[in-house]
């Protein structure tokens, strides 16, 4: 009889389908199956209690000694128990354990650092040499959560104003913005280069018919810095739409996609954005300052000096500060950037053609986003290329589609990994970057 109890019970287990944690409120059935990592063993002699991790959130088990006799912390468990109500519990709920499972064995002396202490004393060094293990952490893989739905609130928003998204080519021939800080890459016996942008792709893509084009792929520059704000490979997000009036129809789209995603996080990344203390506004307005007006705003206010025709990195810190103080935003575009600073490709100003139809999108002191209308004229192009002391022959597959009736376009590239970093108020680029890759990091 009771190897018929134990069949018949087999069977009910291999009928149950695993529920996430955060799922158990909705589940109806009191007999129920998770799966995760054991995050924590609380052994109070009488009972032990172990806190069980999946990527949706922490549950917490109710064992006997023998259940648990040979679990070790982050062990991959199968967990079959019934669900009860408790207030002391994390979220209000625990399980009950009727019978747990080692899906995944360990095999570690000890861990590199502590995976469910409460604060995170490990440096990011040696967090990013055991990145898969730092990333088990629920507030490090938070980041990630809230990076994954800025992804989605670019890709939907766009959609909606009906662009189509595009895979352009990462391996190249010929520089988009400057060889200087390229990787080249042999490709077979030739010499290539990894994009740095999918600038001339994307204008291309605008002129084939698409019209309005987005895409989000892997940048690659080769800067030789090592600092909290730059990195080597980093995921950009870019745009570009045909049939434009000027470049301040760009800053609208843009200002719209930054309220969408505000409101998209709002919605979606609650829990993410609370264990930053993170408070995103409902509406924001972002003013609009020329670079000069600029310039003379840290002259005046700030005694600070600018280089000509730019900003540096003291000075975004500094304008943000003074944009806060008078509109209270945290986003700033500074306009009209001078042609010396601009690619070749940029439209000159109508009123002064020493400056451009293009901006910068500063996010709390650091610059997020460079943008604008390009030339779209054939000849204008062409003759802009010269001027930059370059050959029009080397850009002869660029240049065809300028040929053949260009409307109006122009478009903007945003970071991602620093518009992570700025919403989450992080203080070094790498800590939103999955796998980050600078000048010393090749692994993991």
């Amino acid at each position: 009889m009771a190897q018929l109890e134990k069949i018949f019970s087999m069977d009910e287990n291999e009928k149950l389908e695993r529920v996430f944690i955060s799922e158990l409120r909705l589940v109806k059935e009191e007999t129920i199956m998770l799966r995760g990592w054991v995050h924590k063993i609380i052994d109070l002699s009488h009972v032990v209690f172990v806190k069980l991790r999946d990527k949706s959130g922490i549950v917490q088990l109710v064992c006997d000694k023998d259940q648990v006799k040979d679990l070790r912390l982050e062990n991959a468990i199968e967990v079959i128990g019934t669900k009860c109500e408790n207030e002391k519990a994390p979220g209000g709920i625990e399980i009950t354990v009727k019978d747990i499972k080692i899906v995944g064995a360990t095999y570690y002396e000890k861990l590199p650092f502590e995976v469910n202490s409460f604060k995170n004393k490990v440096a990011l060094e040696t967090q990013l040499d055991h990145r898969t293990i730092a990333l088990r952490r629920p507030e490090i893989r938070a980041i990630f959560k809230v990076q994954n739905e800025i992804e989605t609130a670019f890709r939907n928003y766009l959609k909606e104003k009906n662009f189509e998204q595009i895979h352009t080519a990462k391996i190249i021939d010929s520089s988009t913005e400057g060889g200087s800080e390229m990787f080249t890459v042999n490709y077979f016996d030739r010499r290539s280069f990894l994009a740095q942008s999918p600038q001339f792709y994307k204008q291309m893509m605008v002129g084939a018919g698409f019209e309005r084009v987005f895409e989000i792929g892997h940048a690659y520059r080769a800067e030789l810095h090592n600092t909290w704000r730059h990195l080597n490979e980093y995921v950009s997000l870019d745009v570009e739409m045909g049939f434009i009036k000027d470049e301040y129809e760009l800053m609208d789209l843009e200002e719209g996609f930054i309220n969408y995603l505000y409101k998209h996080l709002n919605k979606t990344c609650q829990k993410e954005l609370e264990m930053y203390k993170i408070e995103l506004p409902n509406k924001v307005k972002i003013p609009r300052i020329r670079l000069d007006e600029a310039h003379k705003i840290l002259l005046e206010k700030y005694n600070k000096k600018s280089p000509i025709g730019n900003i540096d990195a003291e000075g975004e810190v500094l304008i943000s500060k003074y944009v806060k103080e008078k509109y209270n935003c945290d986003f700033v575009f500074l306009t009209k950037y001078p042609v010396s600073k601009r690619p070749m490709y940029t439209m000159p100003d109508d009123e002064d053609k020493n400056l451009t139809k293009s901006f910068d999108l500063i996010f709390d002191g650091l610059e997020i986003t460079t943008g604008g209308q390009r030339i779209n004229d054939y000849k204008m192009l062409k003759e802009n290329i010269e001027k930059f002391g370059l050959n029009p022959e080397d850009f002869d597959f660029y240049l065809e589609t300028f040929k053949y009736g260009m409307p109006p376009h122009g478009g903007f590239a945003i970071g991602l990994e620093r518009l992570t970093m700025k919403i989450l108020k992080l203080s070094n680029i790498r800590e939103a970057t999955l796998v980050p890759r600078d000048m010393k990091r090749l692994t993991p």
